[in-house]
């Protein structure tokens, strides 16, 4: 464990496009019960693609519950954003904790998450948006959603139309980090803007060998599925990504963006 497990900091786990109820999630949701044995995080960020194919309550069981068990059981909440394969009436489910909204804030000690649905963004989507950023007093604001604005990715690559609609907001009201999911891999882009942004969509799918060589990449991995632990104290985010064999991929740390 890299991450400095600082007293009263607010920490979390990362997981994107995990739902397919398969032995690989199960597997990297072993790793996330051995990291949170060693850094108790309260929450973790879903990144969309939560349940791949039928949306049964079965299927709910099988690919979120049982694999995430020993967490939920733990007191750890889950708070999703839809993918592109996500039925919209997941918001419905309390175990996401969407509060029935396709989109929604929420706060934590000093972190305001805003959480948007990027499969349709819609106008009063960014309208919702610009005014909640605009009246967040959180000393951190962190932006995640389902397509990323920048990628390596060969199969998918950066959404450069939801970024000319979304980074000026970010950069206005003084957003410093930015996680999506949808490229089935890790990547960490070099700070665009004064922004980190993370891609981690690789808790249950993954495309191997996907990353291509371009100056965006700070650091990235596509040999196997992966998650990530988080940790805010103070004015210092620490972040630390760990392949489903336990494996620590990329770690680091970054500061808040001054407003």
């Amino acid at each position: 464990m890299t991450l400095p497990a600082a007293e009263g900091s607010v920490r979390f786990a990362v997981i994107g496009d995990g739902g397919t109820g398969k032995r690989h999630q199960f597997e990297v949701a072993d790793r996330l019960v051995e990291a949170h044995a060693q850094l108790p995080f309260d929450f973790v960020i879903m990144l969309g693609d939560n349940l791949y194919g039928s949306e049964r309550p079965e299927d709910y069981r099988r690919k979120f519950e049982l694999p995430y068990k020993r967490l939920l059981d733990a007191g750890v909440r889950f708070y999703a954003a839809l993918g592109n394969h996500d039925e919209p009436a997941q918001r419905l489910y309390g175990p996401f904790n969407m509060n029935g909204e396709r989109y929604y804030s929420f706060t934590k000690g000093p972190v305001q998450f805003f959480v948007l649905d990027t499969t349709d963004l819609h106008v009063k989507q960014v309208e919702w948006l610009r005014r909640e950023l605009a009246a967040s007093q959180a000393r951190w604001k962190i932006a995640y959603f389902h397509h990323p604005l920048y990628s390596s990715g060969e199969r998918h690559g950066p959404d450069t139309t939801l970024r000319r609609i979304l980074e000026p907001l970010f950069v206005e009201h003084g957003v410093s980090a930015v996680f999506a999911g949808h490229e089935h891999f890790y990547e960490r882009i070099k700070p665009q803007k004064g922004i980190a942004y993370f891609t981690s969509g690789g808790a249950g799918k993954l495309r191997r060998g996907n990353i291509r060589d371009t100056p965006l990449t700070a650091a990235g991995f596509d040999r196997d599925r992966s998650f990530m632990l988080v940790e805010i104290a103070g004015d210092t985010l620490s972040f630390q990504a760990i392949s489903r064999t336990g494996e620590t991929v990329d770690s680091g740390t970054f500061p808040v963006r001054a407003q």
